[in-house]
């Protein structure tokens, strides 16, 4: 029965307030310049291609805070069921993934950066 009213009270707070109605949906990560044969124009537009990713990526996690602080407190308690455990560990994983997709893009961006000033020196 308690499991019940945590679903409960963490199905109305996902759908009541405005920012849990949104969808989260994480941005695609960009395709970058390849630094051995890109341009300059095409190397600004690969950082700024970077930059716009970090920034919906931001917007992202901003979207999953309150579905995580609902699933924490809504799973908080004496036995909260699988639902709610399941549920608070897929915004986790879904969190933590986007930390690690948007490290993974700034740092091949700065391998391609590397590249693009070995094959073009000042």
């Amino acid at each position: 029965m308690n499991t019940i009213i945590k679903l409960a009270l963490f199905g109305l707070a996902l759908s009541t307030a405005p920012s849990f109605a949104d969808d989260c949906t994480a941005p695609a990560a960009p395709t970058l310049p390849d630094g051995a044969t890109a341009s300059l124009e095409e190397m600004l537009a690969g950082q700024k291609a970077v930059k716009d990713y970090q920034a919906a990526n931001s917007e992202y996690r901003a979207c999953l805070d309150p579905k995580v602080t609902a699933a924490q407190t809504a799973a908080a308690g004496d036995s909260p069921g699988p639902e709610l455990v399941e549920a608070l560990q897929k915004l986790n994983d879904d969190y933590n993934a986007s930390v690690s997709e948007e490290e993974k893009v700034a740092e091949q961006f700065n391998t391609e950066l590397r590249e693009y000033k070995e094959a073009n020196p000042s």
